[in-house]
């Protein structure tokens, strides 16, 4: 599996220990390096790992910083700050950004949809990634793309489609 530096910080909420958190985005997220790498052709740097910086928070924490940020006075389930502005296919910087995400509405989606928390979480811990990436959703052929990214990750790690009809 690739090597990424892994940065943890648990701010706000009930989440799993910092452990268990670490273990899981050390698989999801080296399932996706290795697939963006092998299949997308992404370069990855040579020598040094690079760093990607999970925050793990409450809803009010993330409704203040989209308010901030994106001008939406809203929570959300995740949040993606790239480092570098970066256009797919092209070499990531030692630092690839922050993903935040939101427990309260992480748990509440997770119900919904009838998927576990650590299913619906595999699945906003590979969509932020790939936003570090500059994949993006804002038109219709950028969320085709990736979506089917995403769809393509998830399978490989034994997960269903979460844009298809079937829940499970």
């Amino acid at each position: 599996m690739s090597q990424l530096d892994i940065q943890i910080s648990i701010e706000e909420g009930s989440w799993p220990s910092e452990e268990r958190l670490f273990e899981m985005s050390t698989h999801v997220l080296g399932a996706a390096v290795d697939f963006l790498r092998e299949t997308e052709k992404q370069p990855f740097p040579k020598t040094g790992a690079p760093e990607v910086s999970l925050v793990f928070t409450s809803d009010a924490e993330i409704r203040g910083i989209n308010a901030q940020w994106r001008s939406q006075d809203k929570p959300t389930n995740v949040l993606s700050f790239p480092a570098f502005p970066l256009t797919p296919g092209k070499m990531p910087g030692p630092m690839l950004g922050d993903i935040i995400f939101a427990e309260e509405t992480l748990t509440r989606e997770a119900a919904e949809l009838g998927k576990s928390f650590d299913d619906h979480l595999t699945h906003l811990m590979v969509h932020g990634f790939l936003h570090l990436f500059g994949y993006d959703h804002m038109d219709e052929e950028e969320a085709e793309k990736m979506e089917g990214l995403e769809t393509r990750i998830l399978a490989g790690l034994g997960l269903s489609d979460p844009y298809g009809d079937d829940p499970d």
